[in-house]
């Protein structure tokens, strides 16, 4: 006789679904943010619908050729000024971490002083350079610089004090085991700095280095103090001759927002391009 299996009904309780998550209620902070976007709105309309900003004016004279021009140079001035600032910062971060006391004295002296000093003093003194030191090893100062000149020497002496403490920090940031690393083949220092250290130390050195790059360009408007035609200088050319003071500002300020924002876009890729196979890479 064959036997025969019998299938019994499970006695076991059915499963009970996991429990809801509900998200805590935050009626506050949605309230203070609907506040915020009201108050926010209320004043972009309030901008837009003002008279007293000439809309008309600003659209009239925001590509004019002596705008351009003007954005132009400052333009210009901020890539000048960052390339040899940054060229200048590297050599005296190498030299404030260089084992020879002399060295590393001169470097924290330099940036001592460079960040000690206000930058519309600095332009003002080399400007007036033909005053101070008439003539330096037989050479007659006082035309030599002329105002680009000298915006050019001033905001790269100012920039690179800053750029030395960044790519100082950006070197630190850097394992000291992968020096060792490097000197146990054999590299010379210069291609352990250019091969090893510096490719991983700019996942540090970009984001202020960013920073600075936007500060420069909206600091380079102070260089229409000694009559540089940069984009604010070229603005005010304008508005002493009109009398339309509010709406030329605004011809700067829109042209300084746009740069920025594209400066801040491009900050956003090059961080991103460093940050590869780290856990902050987006």
């Amino acid at each position: 006789m064959s036997a025969t299996l019998v299938k019994t009904p499970s006695t076991a309780p059915p499963a009970e679904p996991p429990p809801r998550i509900v998200p805590t209620r935050r009626a506050g902070q949605w309230t203070a943010a609907g506040v915020i976007l009201v108050l926010l709105a209320l004043a972009l309309v309030s901008v837009v619908r003002n008279k007293a900003f000439q809309w008309d004016v600003v659209a009239e004279y925001f590509t004019s050729a002596s705008v351009l021009r003007g954005l132009g140079l400052t333009l210009w001035l901020t890539a000048l000024v960052m390339a040899l600032g940054f060229a200048l910062g590297t050599l005296l971060a190498v030299l404030r971490l260089s084992a020879n006391p002399i060295l590393r004295a001169v470097s924290w002296g330099y940036v001592w002083f460079f960040r000690s000093t206000p930058i519309l003093v600095q332009l003002l003194f080399w400007f007036n350079i033909g005053v101070l030191y008439p003539q330096i090893l037989g050479v007659n100062t006082v035309n030599l610089l002329g105002p680009v000149a000298v915006a050019v020497i001033g905001l790269t002496l100012h920039e690179a004090a800053y750029a030395a403490e960044v790519v100082r920090g950006g070197i630190l940031s850097v394992d000291r085991g992968q020096i060792e690393a490097a000197e146990s083949l054999g590299l010379g220092r210069w291609r352990r700095l250019t091969r090893i250290v510096l490719p991983q130390a700019m996942r540090a050195i970009v984001p202020p280095a960013g920073n600075m790059l936007i500060g420069t360009l909206k600091g380079t408007s102070i260089v229409s103090v000694i009559a540089v035609q940069d984009l604010l200088y070229s603005t005010q050319l304008i508005y002493h001759r009109t009398y339309e003071v509010i709406p030329l500002l605004l011809v700067a300020t829109l042209w300084y927002v746009a740069v920025t924002s594209v400066l801040g876009i491009g900050q956003y890729y090059v961080e991103r391009h460093y940050a590869r196979g780290t856990a902050g890479a987006r």
